[in-house]
């Protein structure tokens, strides 16, 4: 198996308009750097851990995303170089990475996390929710965060017209929102959406950017990390 011809191929089909994040959790340094000197940047991982111990040994100019669930306590380990936090799902946490991204002297690029599956286990806002925190003058004063879009992860399922209905949803919300509250900005522009068993469907439904690791790295790997 040869990761750098996965990454190709997968990018052979890309839309010019699609991002692909390289999801490289439990997977060691060097299946990373095979992607890296093929030229691929992008690179996603789900927890803070492995995050901040890849970040140490890799190259420094990787952009380096946070896609899974991220408690408030741990934010201050990634602040200082996260490129983008995925899963922003509460304002609690919003306002977290807003406190560490201004002590790092920096921005953070934050996606709002939406609950679009079935299952009560997946992390999310709620439509509702969403509105409220975009609403209140609480958000205005955040001059350290910037939140560039929305993030959603559908059910596990089959039944692939059911992940298509809830990307749809998704979609919609995206663009009522950048109509409501980001009109006049360019920089509300990601819908990340979509994994390695549904891309082409959350692409077809207007996802920009997608997270793919096991079609790109193979299996999970659980070594002696």
């Amino acid at each position: 198996m040869s990761i750098l011809n996965n990454l190709n191929k997968i990018k052979a089909e890309l839309p010019s308009e699609v991002t692909l994040v390289a999801i490289s959790k439990t997977h060691p340094p060097e299946m990373i750097m095979e992607a890296y000197d093929g030229g691929h940047r992008i690179f996603g991982e789900n927890k803070v851990q492995e995050l901040v111990d890849k970040y140490e040994v890799l190259p420094k100019d990787i952009e380096w995303h946070l896609v899974g669930h991220l408690q408030t306590n741990k934010v201050k380990y990634i602040a200082p170089f996260v490129s983008l936090i995925h899963s922003v799902d509460s304002f609690k946490l919003l306002k977290e990475i807003n406190k560490m991204a201004k002590r790092n002297e920096r921005t953070i690029n934050c996606l709002l996390q939406i609950h679009i599956a079935d299952e009560e286990t997946k992390f999310g806002l709620s439509p509702e929710e969403l509105k409220q925190i975009l609403s209140s003058e609480e958000y205005k004063d955040l001059t350290h965060v910037k939140v560039i879009g929305l993030m959603g992860m559908a059910t596990f399922t089959d039944d692939m017209e059911q992940v298509r209905e809830e990307f749809r949803f998704l979609s919609t919300l995206f663009k009522n929102i950048k109509s409501a509250y980001f009109k006049n900005s360019s920089e509300f522009c990601a819908l990340s959406m979509g994994m390695s068993g549904d891309y082409g469907i959350a692409i077809e439904e207007g996802s920009t950017m997608i997270r793919v690791g096991s079609i790109i790295f193979g299996d999970r790997f659980y070594g002696n990390q």
